[in-house]
C-alpha cells in the first residue's frame, strides 16, 4: 500500500488557515481584554504627553477654564498654518552641504581676499591657532558642520600670507595623506583637508600627523584638516572650534554688504531678533544678510525678510530627505522622523521607534530582503547633531507618578511640524511604511507613545485631509479595538486644535453614523473640543442618547453604574455620552454648557438621564486628580455663589434632580458623602457645603434624605461618623 505525499497546494492552504485561525483567535483575545478608557484619564494623558508645539499659549478655546482658575479643558491652540503650509518657495539657497564636502582645487587668492572680511572670530584665541599653525605646520581643527571651520581653517592659511591655497578631496584617507602634500603636479604651500574621512579601522594617527608635518617642513607648506566631533582620532588632540554667534557674524556680513547706519537699522528689525531667536547655521546666516541687503535696496520686501526663517528651515528638511544614503543614511532619516513624532519625549523611547520605522522603510525598499537594524554603533550625539536637536533631563508624567527622563528636542519648535508634512507630502513613497509604522504605535501600551501617534497624524490630517482620513484615522476609528478608537478621537482633537479644515464637520456626519466606532470617537471628540460650540453639540449629544435609547431592550436604567462587563454596545455608548458631559461641564464652557443642560432637563427621559449622569461623573472630579483634592464642582459652585453667579443655582437644582431620581439618587448619595469626607479635612469645602445643602433641601423630603445622610454616615475609615457631619446638620437644620 502506497501513502500519497500531501498536495503541496493544499498544505500550504491548510497553514493558511491555521495562520488566520491563530491570528482571528489573538485578535478576539486582544479584543476581550481591552476596555474604553473613561474620557477623563484619557483628556489627561492627551494634555500630558502631547508634544509642546501643541501647547502654545492659552488658546481661548481651548486653554484654561471657568472652574476655579484651573486648566481643565484641552490645553493648545498652535496657529501652525504658515509653519506646517509654509510658502514652499524655494528662493533660498545655501549651496553644497558640507557633508558632501568640498573637491580638490586651487584656492583662488581673490577668494581668500574677499572672505576675510566677512570672518568673525575672537581674536586672541585666533591668533593662537595662527601662532600653533605656523610653529606645528599643521591643526586638526574639530567642530560640527555649518560652524565655519572651512572658513576658519582657509583665514588660518590666509593669515599667514601662505600661497596657493589648495583644497583635498574628503575622502583622502589618512594613509594618503602624505602622498596628497607631496603631489608635484599641482605644488602648493598651504592646504585645507576639510572633513576628513576617517573610519574606526582606519583612524587618523599620529604618525600620520607627523609625517605629513616633515613632508610640509620641505616645502615650507601648512595643512589645516577640519573633523567632526566624533571622528576617529588616535594619540591626537584637536582643537575644539568654537564658532562666533550668529548676531556676530551677521553684523560683520552687513556691514561689509552696507554702510554702518544702514546695517544699524537692519539689526534692529524686529524679523532679526526673531531670526537670531531661532537655530540658525552661520551658512543661513550668510545668506540671510544679503537678503537684509537686498531689502536695504528696495529689491525685496519686509515679508521676504521676515519668512527668510521658515523658508531656511524648509530648505533644511528637504536638504535631509534628498541627500543620497551616504551622506544621510536611511536609518538617520527613520531617526528624523521618529524624531518628529516624539519631539521633547524621551530619547530611548525616539531610538527604540525609530529602528522600528527603519525596518519598515527597508521592506519598501526591497520586500525580499529580511529588514535588518544594527544593534551598536549609532553615536548619540552625531544623529542630534544631524538632526540639529539637543539632549536634555526633563520631569516626565507616568501612570506610577513623574520621573526624570534623558530627552531629546530639536532647537527649533518648528522642525517636527515642517519635517511631517516635508515626509508624507514630498516623499509619498514612504506612506505604507509610515501608515505600518503609526499603526504599530496605536496599539502600544504605553500612553505617551499612543498620544503621539495621535499627534503625529494631526499634522498630517492639516496637511493632507483627505488621505490622512483614508490611511489612518477612519481605520481607527472603525475599529473593534477601543485603544485604536481613542487615537482617531485624539488625532481628529489636535487636527482641530492645529486648525485643520472640517473637523466638526466630520464629527457631526459621524454621531449621526450606524458605524458605532465612528459614532464612539465622535461623541468622544465632542467632548474634548465641542466646548466651543456647545449648544451644537449637546443638540448632538442629546440626538445620540435618543438614538441609544430607542434600541429595543433598553430599560433606560443600565447607565447607572455599567462598566461595560458583560454590558451591549449601547450601554458602553450611553456611558461615554455622559462622560462627554462630564468633559463640557468641567470645560471653559462649563457655565454655558450648564444652561443648556438646564433647558432641556426635562424634554424626555434620554436627555434627562444624559444630563444627570454627565453631572455626577463631573462632581467626582478633584483638583490635580489627586485622591483628597477639592471637587471642581463644588469649587465651581462657592466661586459662583461668591460671585453671584447663576452658575451656583444651576448646580444646586442639578442636585436636587439627582437626589430626586430613583436611577441616579444611590450614585447622588454616594458622591455626596464622598464631598462631606473631603469637607472633614478641608475647611474651604466644608464652607461650601454649608452653604449648598440648605438650598438642597427645599421640601420636606428633601430634608429629610439630607438629615438621614448627615446622622448615619460611616467614616472613610471606621464607623464612626466624621466630626463635619454634626456641624453640617447643625447648619442645615438652623436654614431649613
Amino acid at each position: 500500500m502506497t501513502t500519497e505525499a500531501p498536495d503541496s497546494e493544499s498544505t500550504e492552504h491548510a497553514d493558511n488557515a491555521e495562520t488566520t485561525k491563530n491570528t482571528e483567535h489573538a485578535e478576539n483575545k486582544e479584543e476581550e481584554q481591552d476596555r474604553p478608557q473613561d474620557a477623563w484619564s484619557a483628556r489627561r494623558d492627551l494634555v500630558d504627553h502631547s508634544p509642546k508645539s501643541m501647547h502654545v499659549g492659552a488658546n481661548s478655546r481651548f486653554g484654561g477654564s471657568l472652574v476655579a482658575g484651573d486648566q481643565h479643558g484641552v490645553s493648545g491652540g498652535l496657529v501652525a498654518g504658515d509653519v506646517i503650509m509654509g510658502g514652499k518657495t524655494e528662493i533660498y539657497h545655501f549651496g553644497v552641504s558640507a557633508a558632501g564636502g568640498h573637491g580638490s582645487g586651487e584656492v583662488p587668492p581673490a577668494t581668500l581676499d574677499r572672505l576675510a572680511p566677512y570672518f568673525v572670530a575672537e581674536e586672541s584665541v585666533f591668533e593662537g591657532l595662527v601662532t600653533r599653525l605656523r610653529t606645528e605646520r599643521v591643526v586638526v581643527l574639530s567642530g560640527p558642520h555649518f560652524t565655519g571651520r572651512r572658513t576658519a581653517a582657509l583665514m588660518l592659511l590666509h593669515r599667514l600670507g601662505v600661497s596657493p591655497v589648495r583644497t583635498l578631496v574628503r575622502d583622502t584617507t589618512p594613509e594618503q595623506l602624505v602622498q596628497q602634500l607631496s603631489d608635484d603636479k599641482h605644488p602648493a604651500r598651504g592646504y585645507v583637508l576639510c572633513d576628513l574621512t576617517t573610519r574606526r579601522d582606519q583612524p587618523l594617527r599620529e604618525p600620520h600627523l607627523l609625517a605629513a608635518r616633515d613632508q610640509l617642513s620641505k616645502d615650507d607648506g601648512y595643512l589645516v584638516i577640519t573633523v567632526g566631533p566624533t571622528a576617529a582620532l588616535e594619540d591626537i588632540s584637536p582643537v575644539r572650534w568654537k564658532p562666533p554667534s550668529p548676531g556676530d557674524v551677521l553684523t560683520a556680513h552687513l556691514r561689509v554688504l552696507t554702510d554702518e547706519a544702514t546695517a544699524h537699522r537692519l539689526l534692529t528689525l524686529p524679523a532679526v531678533a526673531e531670526f537670531l531667536g531661532r537655530d540658525h547655521q552661520l551658512r543661513e546666516v550668510a545668506e540671510f544678510a544679503k537678503t537684509l541687503k537686498r531689502y536695504a535696496d528696495g529689491e525685496v520686501d519686509e515679508a521676504a525678510v521676515r519668512n527668510f526663517s521658515l523658508f531656511s528651515l524648509e530648505n533644511q528638511v528637504q536638504e535631509w530627505f534628498e541627500e543620497d544614503e551616504e551622506q544621510v543614511p536611511l536609518r538617520d532619516k527613520a531617526f528624523l522622523v521618529a524624531l518628529a513624532a516624539f519631539d521633547g519625549g524621551p530619547y530611548a523611547l525616539t531610538a527604540e521607534l525609530s529602528d522600528l520605522l527603519y525596518a519598515f522603510l527597508q521592506g519598501t525598499e526591497n520586500s525580499a530582503v529580511r529588514p535588518r537594524v544594527p544593534v551598536f554603533g549609532t553615536h548619540i550625539g552625531k544623529r542630534l547633531q544631524l538632526a540639529r536637536a539637543e539632549r536634555f533631563k526633563e520631569e516626565e508624567s507616568t501612570e506610577w507618578g513623574p520621573v526624570i527622563q534623558s530627552k531629546a528636542a530639536f532647537r527649533d519648535d518648528r522642525v517636527s511640524l515642517v519635517l511631517l508634512r516635508e515626509v508624507w507630502t514630498g516623499h509619498p513613497s514612504a506612506r505604507p511604511a509610515l501608515v505600518h509604522w503609526l499603526q504599530r504605535l496605536a496599539d502600544d501600551g504605553r500612553p505617551l507613545v499612543r498620544t503621539r501617534a495621535a499627534s503625529t497624524v494631526a499634522v498630517l490630517a492639516y496637511t493632507d485631509l483627505p488621505s490622512t482620513m483614508a490611511l489612518v484615522i477612519e481605520p481607527w476609528a472603525t475599529s473593534r479595538l477601543f485603544r485604536r478608537r481613542l487615537v482617531a478621537v485624539n488625532a481628529l482633537t489636535l487636527a482641530h486644535l492645529l486648525d485643520a479644515p472640517n473637523i466638526p464637520r466630520i464629527l457631526d456626519a459621524w454621531c449621526e453614523s450606524d458605524d458605532e466606532g465612528m459614532c464612539w470617537v465622535a461623541i468622544r471628540a465632542y467632548g474634548l473640543i465641542g466646548a466651543e460650540r456647545p449648544e451644537q453639540t449637546l443638540a448632538a449629544l442629546r440626538n445620540a442618547i435618543r438614538k441609544q435609547y430607542e434600541r429595543p431592550g433598553h430599560d433606560g436604567d443600565s447607565n447607572r453604574d455599567g462598566d461595560g462587563d458583560g454590558d451591549g454596545v449601547d450601554d458602553l455608548m450611553v456611558k461615554q455620552l455622559a462622560q462627554s458631559v462630564e468633559l463640557l461641564l468641567l470645560s471653559p464652557a462649563g457655565d454655558q454648557v450648564l444652561t443648556e443642560l438646564l433647558r432641556t432637563l426635562d424634554d424626555d427621559r434620554a436627555v434627562h438621564d444624559l444630563a444627570l449622569s454627565g453631572f455626577l461623573s463631573a462632581c467626582r472630579r478633584r483638583k490635580d486628580d489627586e485622591r483628597h483634592g477639592q471637587p471642581l464642582v463644588l469649587d465651581w459652585y462657592a466661586t459662583s455663589a461668591a460671585d453671584g453667579g447663576r452658575a451656583a443655582g444651576g448646580i444646586a437644582r442639578l442636585w436636587r434632580a439627582a437626589l430626586d431620581d430613583r436611577r441616579h439618587t444611590r450614585d447622588a448619595l454616594e458622591e455626596l458623602t464622598a464631598w462631606i469626607h473631603t469637607a472633614d479635612r478641608d475647611p474651604e469645602a466644608e464652607r461650601a457645603l454649608a452653604r449648598l445643602l440648605p438650598s438642597l433641601a427645599g421640601t420636606a423630603a428633601e430634608h429629610q434624605r439630607l438629615s438621614h445622610l448627615l446622622r448615619t454616615m460611616r467614616g472613610e475609615d471606621s464607623p464612626p461618623p466624621p466630626d463635619v457631619a454634626a456641624r453640617l446638620l447643625t447648619t442645615l437644620s438652623a436654614r431649613h
